[in-house]
């Protein structure tokens, strides 16, 4: 498949017709880019598409916060995930802040020389593993970063198991260069301040569960709700035993990157019946390793029948098991705080 795309083809903006398209006009209002692959590739399956949009615009772009501290958090959860179309992409959106030197020190590993930079980055990285203590940050702020940190545990592993690692043509992101270019390409939209909550009405009549505690009344809260609902639903894809099989195996996880050839990925599900075991892998995959994702894994599930939505969901269902893992860690470490 041509570009960015390894499994889904997305709906072309051309074609693109109700929510579908709001959210595509949304993204290249707010976001100030109007083909974004990571989005693109979860249009098959629109609940998904609005509700990570939304969850993404309500945390890491509108708010109080500062960008320049969210994007140090998208960009510190990518570096752990180890999803290298995400770390290309927010080290520009970081250059885009403005803080250039900031942006290299941290892709090329060093410690930022601002303390509150670098413990936000130390915090972020953290949020992977199964303790992690509350955001080096104000309380009034903190729903704006765990938000940020949650949402790129669910992109990270999209853009994994979706994506190439191609965000420019020949891989022109790896230099600092073409970064710092488009840094400042992107500079005027990264650094307004947009408001809260404008993403919502693109999630009506959507389903969702409950508003996260969290989120102490944020829009992030509402938009969170809704993307959970929506990749959980994906999990209505496994048998029942599989389902379970997939979330122990995650509850179970200790955070670090399963070693090669170890069991961990296949001793969950070999119990499972024959039948069960394609899409179990691919949901667990997703959860604890997204980068392993083969296209015989995508092939051995799709067989004669497996759409592109299909897809889009259970992948969403092994990344939203993933997230839901690191919100525990993170909010057993919480306050209380109200807005």
């Amino acid at each position: 498949m041509a570009g960015p795309f390894r499994y889904v083809t997305p709906v072309a903006h051309e074609a693109a017709t109700g929510r579908i398209a709001q959210v595509y006009a949304q993204l290249a209002s707010d976001f100030g880019m109007a083909r974004m692959p990571v989005f693109m590739t979860l249009s098959p399956a629109e609940d998904v598409l609005a509700g990570t949009w939304a969850a993404t615009r309500e945390s890491l772009l509108a708010g109080q916060a500062p960008r320049t501290g969210k994007e140090i958090v998208a960009l510190a959860v990518s570096l752990a995930n180890g999803c290298p179309f995400c770390v290309d992409a927010h080290t520009t959106l970081l250059h885009a802040t403005g803080d250039h030197r900031l942006a290299e020190s941290i892709v090329s590993g060093r410690v930022p020389d601002d303390p509150e930079h670098a413990a936000l980055l130390s915090w972020a990285m953290a949020t992977r593993g199964p303790a992690v203590g509350a955001p080096p940050v104000p309380a009034a702020l903190a729903p704006e970063y765990v938000g940020t940190a949650l949402v790129f545990h669910f992109i990270n592993r999209i853009a994994s198991a979706l994506l190439t690692d191609n965000l420019l043509p020949a891989n022109l992101q790896k230099s600092r260069l073409v970064r710092s270019l488009g840094g400042r390409a992107m500079s005027r939209v990264a650094r307004r301040r947009l408001p809260e909550g404008a993403s919502l009405p693109l999630l009506a009549d959507l389903p969702a569960g409950p508003v996260p505690a969290w989120a102490a009344g944020a829009p992030i809260g509402t938009a969170f709700a809704v993307l959970r609902a929506a990749a959980t639903a994906g999990g209505e894809l496994l048998s029942e035993r599989a389902r379970a099989a997939v979330l122990d195996a995650v509850a179970a996880w200790d955070g670090e990157h399963p070693p090669m050839g170890g069991g961990q990925l296949s001793e969950p599900i070999a119990g499972l019946p024959a039948g069960d075991r394609p899409a179990a892998r691919l949901a667990l995959l997703t959860a604890l390793a997204p980068y392993r994702v083969t296209d015989t894994d995508v092939s051995t599930w799709r067989g004669a029948s497996g759409t592109d939505a299909e897809l889009v969901r259970l992948v969403a269902f092994g990344a939203i098991a993933a997230t839901e893992r690191a919100e525990s860690s993170i909010t057993a470490a919480l306050r209380p705080v109200s807005r």
